[in-house]
């Protein structure tokens, strides 16, 4: 069941008298320490920075809506109506596309506490076919790979992880693997994540 609150108990708080001659010691951040993606997921990062791209003109990149088929709903109150049964109608595809720069981008977006692998089971496969046939269109394919344990992030051609999980006995890529085959990137600020740099690196070997 889902809420929208109307307002926040924030409001109706009484405010606290400050003392007087009373002194508050500045709070200042350490220097080295990146508060840009604390408590966000990948998903959440990857929005703020969709939003960010849209913002400024750079591109228009859009996470996927999942298809739901309501079977019931009720009516608890005049102005509320709470979904009491739903199915996916059909398996989504990946988590996001869009267009940069007049190329076709789609991606998936993907997260571990693993800290030397990433299991390939957490692709299906109509995803590994879905980004096959983007491919054979010319579109640029990746995902976004997030160790959280190790706050590290990796843009990974969709290529790459199609050929792993096709190989036979081979139920998850290494952390040197990916390294070695995906451009790293940083979480910051405006954007969140900066996934473009590395779409353009994608770019660039393609019109060599």
């Amino acid at each position: 069941m889902v809420k929208y609150p109307s307002g926040s108990l924030a409001a109706f708080r009484k405010p606290i008298k400050k003392k007087e001659n009373s002194t508050r010691r500045p709070y200042t951040h350490r220097k080295g320490v990146n508060f840009s993606d604390r408590g966000m997921t990948l998903e959440q990062q990857i929005n703020e920075s969709n939003k960010y791209y849209l913002t400024e003109g750079i591109a228009v990149v859009h996470k996927k809506p999942t298809p739901i088929q309501i079977v019931k709903v009720d009516y608890p109150k005049r102005s509320k109506a709470v979904i009491r049964k739903a199915y996916f109608r059909q398996a989504s595809t990946t988590d996001y596309n869009g267009v940069y720069k007049g190329y076709y981008l789609d991606f998936e977006a993907k997260e571990t506490r693993n800290k030397t692998n990433f299991p390939l089971k957490n692709f299906h496969e109509h995803q590994i076919f879905h980004l096959s046939a983007c491919l054979k269109q010319k579109g640029i394919c990746f995902t976004i790979i997030r160790f959280a344990s190790l706050e590290r992030y990796f843009v990974t051609p969709a290529s790459f992880v199609i050929n792993a999980w096709r190989e036979k006995d081979k139920s998850s890529m290494t952390l040197k693997e990916i390294v070695d085959n995906s451009y790293e990137i940083k979480s910051g600020f405006r954007p969140t994540l900066p996934y473009l740099k590395a779409v353009d690196k994608f770019i660039a070997d393609r019109e060599r």
